[in-house]
């Protein structure tokens, strides 16, 4: 790949795969240290290695940076159910839910290597970019690719408002263009240390945004960033471990912060509804969060953290379907992929009066847990993909399943960088695909995986070919009269006066 900047340590060494390989081996040895303390000393230190294997699977040349995100956040839901057995000194065999959790976490570990598996069969493969195709995004200046970033979020929104109904989930997957742009931009500026300002504005506008809405969606500024430093292939100096430090912790610190307010927030931001829809303005919003920080000194921090590691951990709720399945409740065979179909080949542009989905109804069957309790405040939960593939095909058979979810999600990725556009817009619009389907995790449901994989299928087949062109014609042009103005500026290109950027 291109060399980036130059950079005076010139001996340290470069975050990529092989670098993240090691790191994944270093994190099984703690851990495998740790494990006779444990519980589930097999399950801990089998899932502490998992990353390692993981990472040997897709680690090509050419693996599209976001199947790393994709396969480690899958995961981790499922290895931190055998943390939290570390924490609390129970085995999950002999949780509330019983010994079915623990074959759900077995099950589930299996089958993120499966999806690792689908994702190397598919684009292990993939041709490597020319020098000018993977360089190509250089040259854009940071000011015009940060207004596209902007313009994502305003044509998305204006589309939404007049040509909503049907075509809701397609303009919010147009929406998700501005993770291309950041991802860009982000990429740009760690290889040539031009635009931090116009790093710094997107951040701070992802976080802000992420926690004034209703679902706390501040994490995937932090997924972009870590998937443009690996994209940029970023030497590892003391300073940028000092800067993974600090955004780890800031990921933390707001994940905690927003476990902490959540509840109340939602229920302040909807006015007590039994709805998603946000009933106050951005401002009132905005204020509320506001004073909440003032009062950061209240929370229990501990309980927060216990609190926020159950949320992560997504393996006891496929343990009660296990247990639920295993009772012969469930007679009906392949129903949920059957429904999920039925409800994806049925866009509601052509078919106005399709019934809404509900996951939660889909819980409440799977599970028989109590309907009030898990509507109440107009939330959704879902019992995932992969215990829906548990109740259609049983173990083994789920991983038959899961392995055609990877394939979808992996043939899906492929069509991306079948375009002829930059190497840097391809793995963008890969990211912007995989974080639509994970920024959930592993409580995304079959109906709602396979919907937004057609839609994005669609929508970024029609930017990619029609739209991106345009718009890179439009960056290209700007970059080209943007250099006569630097030279005269700062003297370039006369000799002696230094090195463009």
């Amino acid at each position: 790949m291109a060399s980036t900047l130059a950079n005076p340590h010139r001996n340290a060494p470069r975050l990529d795969y092989s670098m993240l390989r090691r790191a994944a081996f270093g994190f099984g040895l703690v851990f495998l240290l740790i494990a006779p303390a444990s519980p589930d000393p097999l399950a801990l230190g089998v899932g502490a290695f998992t990353p390692w294997l993981l990472l040997r699977l897709i680690g090509r040349p050419t693996m599209p940076l976001a199947i790393v995100y994709y396969l480690l956040s899958q995961w981790l839901q499922v290895f931190a159910r055998a943390f939290l057995a570390l924490i609390d000194g129970e085995a999950m065999a002999q949780s509330i839910f019983g010994p079915w959790v623990l074959n759900a976490y077995w099950y589930m570990l299996a089958s993120t290597v499966t999806l690792a598996v689908a994702c190397r069969m598919v684009l292990g493969s993939i041709s490597p970019p020319t020098q000018q195709n993977f360089s190509a995004h250089l040259a854009w200046r940071p000011i015009d690719v940060f207004l596209v970033y902007l313009g994502a979020n305003v044509v998305a929104q204006v589309g939404a408002l007049t040509l909503g109904g049907g075509l809701f989930q397609f303009f919010e997957s147009v929406a998700r263009f501005k993770i291309v742009a950041a991802f860009l931009l982000f990429t740009s500026v760690m290889q040539t240390g031009r635009g931090w300002s116009f790093l710094l504005a997107i951040v701070m506008v992802e976080i802000g945004s992420g926690m004034t809405g209703l679902l706390g969606d501040f994490r995937g500024v932090f997924v972009f960033l870590g998937t443009a430093a690996l994209a940029a292939q970023i030497r590892w100096t003391p300073r940028t471990s000092a800067s993974a430090v600090l955004a780890g912790f800031a990921l933390v610190f707001l994940a905690l912060f927003w476990t902490s307010v959540k509840t109340e927030y939602r229920e302040y931001a909807t006015g007590g509804s039994e709805s998603q829809a946000l009933q106050l303005s951005l401002s009132d919003r905005a204020e509320y969060m506001l004073g909440r920080v003032a009062g950061i000194g209240d929370i229990n921090w501990a309980l927060t953290s216990k609190a926020l590691l159950e949320r992560l951990a997504y393996v006891d709720i496929t343990g009660l379907v296990i247990n639920v399945d295993q009772a012969g409740s469930e007679p009906s065979s392949m129903r949920q992929w059957r429904d999920a179909l039925s409800h994806v080949l049925r866009p509601r542009f052509l078919f106005p009066n399709k019934e809404a989905l509900s996951d939660t109804e889909v819980y409440i069957r799977l599970t028989k847990a109590d309907l009030l309790e898990n509507m109440r405040g107009g939330t959704s939960i879902s019992v995932g993909y992969m215990a829906e593939n548990y109740v259609d095909l049983g173990f083994p058979g789920m991983l038959a399943g899961v392995f055609a979810v990877g394939l979808i999600v992996a043939f899906v990725i492929r069509f991306f960088f079948s375009f002829d556009v930059p190497w840097m817009v391809q793995q963008g619009s890969a990211l912007a695909y995989v974080y639509a389907i994970c920024a959930s995790g592993l409580e995304v449901s079959l109906p709602k995986l396979l919907g937004s994989s057609l839609t994005f299928a669609v929508a970024y087949g029609l930017i990619l070919k029609f739209a991106f062109p345009i718009g890179q014609r439009w960056l290209d042009r700007r970059a080209r009269q943007a250099v006569p103005a630097a030279g005269r500026q700062t003297g370039f290109p006369r000799r002696g006066r230094g090195r463009p950027n």
